[in-house]
């Protein structure tokens, strides 16, 4: 069994693992409540970078808007800035009555949640997520139905979905003995802690204390079921009702049930999209995910625990992990997903960017394995070069 005291300092920039637990958020977040700003000031940008800022939310509802450039153009806030936007844009600031203050300390607190020195599970990915359910949300066959209500669950849910994400899995928590993984009894450890967090940081805020009771509950219950729903182990469990669903022809989206599955639906797809953006952005997000596998699996390796699965960067390649993740997770969701949609422009995009990133990541993995080959058959070689060699192949 691991303290924190153990492992301290171990996780991405050795900050106290006492981090990962996010307790350190209550003095922050209580901070900026009193009305004390943080020593980086948000918007301290040049007129240029704003306007550019402005023009790329202009076409926010793009498939490939470059959620890394924007976030560069907003000096590290392309959570807040997205957020205020899409609230301002889909009318949901005057149909709540929620005070702009109050929002922008919320979304500030949500964003400075998020750990920065994660390569994935960082504030950028939430953003990401969140673009990706505004566009989704967008959908004519969904569109057509969805309430003020509805639009706001899906928002917060996408900006909130990994919030304190600790740059390992579930079961790094649960082999390591980790409190979060005692306290929700081994299942969908990551999402109940990120619910929880969400939680609380919405109640501190009270964004919606000015909401009747029985409504903030609703909303609290709610946001906790479509966070839950992107436990990546529950895929099946999903896709076998959405399958149902289509098959059967009995979504009924004037339901409020049918609907918030389709929610759930979209933020998992919005969760995993990354293989289906255009290339340049899809492979940064590829390296930055198995960058953050590869370290659990460093750390893995110091405390002497087995490796896990896609965490062992001696033999888990990013084309390999890639093109696993592609086959059988991403495919099978986004065509049911294009299925339900009734095949939009913007689905029979996506697809089509998934075919031709993972046609891109084979050929790779090809030229990975001809490069091997290669060097297995290079022929004899002397005392001093093979310990060149070898010197060469040490990390």
């Amino acid at each position: 069994m691991f303290t924190d005291t153990t492992l301290s300092g171990e996780i991405g920039t050795k900050k106290k693992v006492k981090r990962l637990l996010s307790f350190q958020r209550y003095f922050h977040a209580s901070r900026l409540l009193r009305g004390i700003v943080p020593q980086a000031s948000l918007y301290l940008l040049d007129e240029d970078y704003l306007g550019q800022a402005r023009h790329m939310l202009s076409k926010v509802g793009m498939w490939d808007f470059d959620i890394f450039l924007f976030d560069r153009l907003t000096n590290g806030n392309s959570l807040v800035t997205l957020l205020c936007h899409l609230f301002n844009v889909h009318g949901l600031i005057h149909h709540f009555q929620l005070d702009m203050v109050t929002l922008h300390r919320f979304f500030v607190m949500v964003q400075e949640d998020y750990h920065s020195q994660n390569p994935y599970h960082n504030a950028v990915h939430a953003a990401d997520v969140t673009q990706a359910m505004h566009c989704y949300l967008r959908e004519p066959k969904l569109a057509n139905f969805l309430t003020p209500s509805d639009i706001m669950l899906g928002l917060l849910a996408a900006a909130a979905h990994d919030v304190d994400h600790p740059g390992v899995n579930q079961p790094f928590l649960i082999k390591t003995k980790h409190h979060l993984a005692s306290l929700y009894q081994n299942v969908s450890v990551l999402e109940n802690h990120h619910w929880r967090s969400t939680i609380g940081m919405l109640r501190e805020s009270r964004l919606l204390a000015h909401l009747p009771k029985e409504v903030t509950q609703d909303i609290e219950q709610q946001l906790g079921s479509l966070i839950l729903a992107t436990d990546i182990n529950r895929q099946n469990e999903f896709l076998i009702r959405l399958k149902s669903h289509l098959d059967n022809q009995d979504l009924r989206l004037e339901d409020a049930q049918d609907r918030h599955f389709m929610l759930q639906i979209a933020l998992k797809c919005a969760d995993i999209c990354n293989p289906c953006r255009v290339w340049d952005l899809s492979k940064q997000w590829s390296e930055r995910v198995c960058e953050e596998f590869y370290r659990q699996g460093d750390l893995e390796q110091k405390f002497e625990l087995e490796i896990s699965p896609l965490c062992n960067q001696q033999k888990d390649t990013v084309p390999s992990i890639q093109i696993g993740f592609m086959t059988y997770i991403v495919e099978p969701l986004f065509e049911r997903w294009a299925q339900f949609t009734g095949n939009t422009p913007l689905s029979e995009n996506m697809l089509n960017h998934l075919r031709r990133n993972k046609a891109k990541w084979r050929s790779l993995l090809h030229k990975q394995h001809s490069s091997s080959r290669s060097n297995d058959h290079s022929g004899q070689v002397t005392g001093s070069q093979e310990q060149t060699l070898n010197e060469e192949e040490t990390p």
